[in-house]
């Protein structure tokens, strides 16, 4: 890789890193560890392809999307569901009083399925059309519609009564 792309790489990740993990964070639920080997390997991906993906019109978008193929694919291996069990999981410490209504919409994912969890942060959270979702997803547009309807009624179901209470904030 020449100087000169490895240093629009360089730019890239840095401005794009805390985004991506941010979105990873969503994705496996709060697993801070997880989001940040997924953001790593997404890097990774994008670093040994950056000559072609630097000249795509939306590399954010080539990005989002590697991190959510990476992150369905480790869904996919068996040893995705191990976890250790003598370690207290990282709990940061926000000052801003939401913290239990991130903490109750972090569970609530978690129990959704991978892709259920993926569709609601690629069209919510990240806010991007169903067309978009299901070309990140590498599924069809009736599937993204489905997974939607499903993951967002899942979520009222866990939500239950308080659903409203958490429309407010």
């Amino acid at each position: 890789m020449t100087q000169v792309r490895a240093d629009d790489y360089a730019e890239f990740a840095a401005a794009r890193a805390g985004h991506l993990y941010r979105s990873a964070c969503l994705l496996t639920a709060g697993d801070t560890h997880l989001a940040e080997d997924l953001v790593q390997e997404t890097l990774g991906r994008l670093y040994v392809r950056w000559g072609r993906v630097s000249k795509v019109g939306n590399p954010a978008g080539y990005a989002q999307t590697v991190l959510t193929r990476t992150f369905l694919a480790h869904q996919r291996r068996r040893s995705s569901t191990e976890r250790a069990t003598d370690v207290l999981p990282d709990v940061p410490y926000t000052a801003d009083g939401d913290t239990s209504l991130r903490l109750t919409l972090l569970q609530a994912l978690a129990r959704l399925s991978a892709k259920d969890r993926a569709v609601v942060v690629l069209r919510y959270w990240e806010d991007r059309s169903i067309e978009e979702t299901a070309d990140a997803m590498n599924a069809s547009s009736a599937a993204v519609r489905t997974r939607c309807v499903r993951a967002l009624g899942r979520l009222r179901e866990l939500l239950g009564e308080d659903l409203g209470e958490y429309a407010r904030h």
